[in-house]
């Protein structure tokens, strides 16, 4: 370890295994590592990176604790679909598919999988690109990305294929605004489950997408 972060538990967070735990300290390790060289993340939010990162993208395993197939969009430092692929790294029926078109954060990605084994494979490419090379999936992720309604339309091929696929987008405090904003172009079933971690910070899940 660089003595610098650590993976801790919060009561916040659904449970872990110690293997889960260990795996996530290495992410820790390689994340200290590239972020001398690479913006992984925003400087301001680097040394809460287990709490606000790690601890955000933990939520997903309380809301949806069933293995199933996964396509991360803008993967970015990996979260949520990086460390949601640590904590499946052992379990069967998992898989996260990280998309991320920035080449140096797929090579971070592809780095911690590799060290890791997390469940997940890296996709270095704009999403627009792996539709044939990820026909099909059950559920789709993306944080801090980009505005709802951008967000289902670049999902909107998933739910096509496959009408029991569910979205879940990790917003912020104007989402409010993003939903009403979607609503014009979109039909959509809503939940809104708030954050666990940040105030005013919500999970959206979203399922039966269809275009008005």
């Amino acid at each position: 370890m660089t003595g610098e972060l650590s993976f801790r538990t919060d009561e916040a967070w659904p449970r872990v295994s110690r293997e889960t735990r260990e795996r996530l300290d290495i992410f820790l390790d390689l994340f200290a590592q590239w972020s001398g060289k690479t913006n992984l993340v925003a400087a301001s939010t680097r040394r809460d990176v287990v709490h606000r990162h790690i601890g955000d993208s933990l939520q997903l395993l309380r809301l949806v604790p069933e293995p199933s197939k996964w396509v991360d969009l803008g993967s970015g430092a990996g979260f949520p679909g990086l460390i949601l692929a640590i904590a499946w790294a052992d379990t069967s029926g998992a898989w996260v598919d990280l998309v991320e078109s920035n080449r140096k954060k797929a090579a971070f990605l592809r780095a911690v999988v590799a060290a890791t084994g997390a469940a997940a494979s890296v996709h270095p490419d704009r999403i627009e690109a792996v539709y044939d090379k990820i026909p099909v999936r059950d559920r789709i992720a993306s944080r801090a990305l980009a505005d709802l309604d951008q967000l289902l339309s670049l999902s909107e091929p998933w739910f096509r294929a496959n009408p029991t696929c569910e979205a879940w987008f990790h917003k912020g405090r104007d989402y409010r605004r993003e939903i009403d904003e979607a609503r014009g172009r979109w039909q959509f079933d809503l939940v809104e489950h708030p954050s666990a971690i940040e105030p005013d910070s919500v999970i959206l899940q979203i399922a039966n997408l269809k275009s008005m």
